[in-house]
């Protein structure tokens, strides 16, 4: 499910493009009384929040009556976070912290500078913050119901798809992979450094997947993960341009990540053409992220139809 990613990413176009037009009076804007502007099931959204909401799209150039916009998405917010709550799912505060700082490095700005554009725009860190998290944990949400309704294309749905689009059966890289992981503890931030030249100089002797364990035995922290075999277009987003780049027996560049920071070994790489390539490349182009945005509309919208909403 690639639903969060999309979402960040296209708040990372468009807050880019706006940071440059904030005005400097805003910091200066007085907060308002906060009061009860709607409640969704027992649970208040304050003006406050919508307010809130109504500044962040602003920082999105969003069009329109951005009062309406903003209760719905809150009252929409209100019921994800519940559903999230009633399914057992929790994100941590170091993985919202993670992506807070990587939408900071998207727009070219530290988490700091990220900081100040928020809170002088009237969003404010913790909105936002609040915001990822609920993105995140309904991405699971949508990723257990998709599941579940078997919202998946079978490798056979796949070929006669591509066949009735005029295609042949398509070929793809198939990776063979070895993930490295030199760990660095969320208190331990301080470490990155030191874990990154050691990373490095263990990359610098990598020859292939076969040494790589012997190498770490006398390294602390330092866990290999066989990845095994992964088609082109099923590569994370985020490694893929490098993996592609790397020639068989090398190594991708060191890079720093939620764990801490790592490389991925390239143990193998060959040419396949088969039924679950034609799966991979189909989805790869669109068709499971436009199964999954549907989801997303006929879950909130059946979650909306057993809500008690009072708006005041």
């Amino acid at each position: 499910m690639a639903s969060v990613r999309k979402t960040l990413l296209s708040l990372n176009i468009a807050i880019l493009a706006s940071v440059a037009a904030l005005s400097v009076s805003l910091s200066g804007t007085p907060a308002r009384a906060s009061e009860i502007k709607y409640v969704v099931n027992n649970t208040a959204v304050t003006s406050y929040d919508v307010q809130r909401r109504v500044a962040f799209l602003k920082l999105q150039r969003k069009k329109g009556d951005l009062a309406k916009m903003a209760g719905d998405e809150m009252v929409d917010q209100t019921l994800r976070q519940a559903e999230i709550r009633r399914l057992g799912i929790r994100v941590s505060d170091a993985n919202v912290q993670t992506a807070y700082e990587r939408f900071a490095k998207g727009n070219k700005m530290t988490a700091k500078q990220l900081d100040g554009v928020f809170n002088q725009a009237g969003v404010t860190p913790e909105h936002f913050k609040d915001f990822i998290r609920t993105q995140l944990g309904w991405n699971q949400a949508l990723s257990s119901r998709f599941r579940s309704q078997g919202g998946t294309m079978s490798e056979q749905d796949a070929v006669r798809r591509m066949l009735q689009q005029g295609g042949s059966k398509p070929s793809a890289t198939e990776y063979t992979l070895q993930r490295v992981i030199f760990v660095v503890p969320a208190g331990e931030k301080g470490n990155v450094a030191k874990r990154k030249r050691e990373a490095e100089a263990m990359r610098a002797r990598f020859t292939g997947c076969n040494t790589t364990r012997e190498f770490a035995k006398g390294l602390v922290d330092v866990t290999v993960l066989d990845v095994g075999r992964v088609l082109a277009p099923e590569l994370p987003k985020d490694w893929a341009e490098q993996i592609k780049a790397t020639r068989t027996g090398g190594a991708t560049q060191v890079r720093e990540t939620d764990r801490g920071v790592e490389f991925i070994g390239i143990c193998n790489a060959r040419e396949v053409s088969d039924d679950r390539v034609a799966k991979s490349v189909f989805q790869a182009e669109g068709t499971e992220d436009q199964q999954a945005e549907e989801l997303d509309k006929k879950y909130i919208a059946e979650l909306r139809g057993r809500a008690k909403i009072v708006e005041r």
